[in-house]
């Protein structure tokens, strides 16, 4: 499963930016790093964030509504 690097929106309204994959060190697992696009109270500007690539490309479902957890809108 390929991933677009860009801009992404989280289900929940936030907008983060994909700028990598790398792979754990033990497992191998693949993993998106992605930036906040926004400020937070608690990390800042710029965070960094990392998440398992199989979860990151996932759906989940929301008022009976299947939608994906990140969706792509832009680089």
């Amino acid at each position: 499963m390929s991933l677009k690097l860009g801009k992404y929106m989280h289900y929940k309204g936030k907008e983060y930016e994909v700028i990598g994959l790398c792979h754990h060190t033990e497992t191998l697992e693949e993993l998106v790093v992605y930036r906040s696009l926004y400020e937070s109270e608690d990390f800042g500007k710029d965070a960094l964030w990392v998440r398992p690539k199989k979860m990151f490309c996932e759906t989940v479902v929301i008022e009976g509504k299947e939608i994906p957890r990140f969706e792509y809108v832009g680089s």
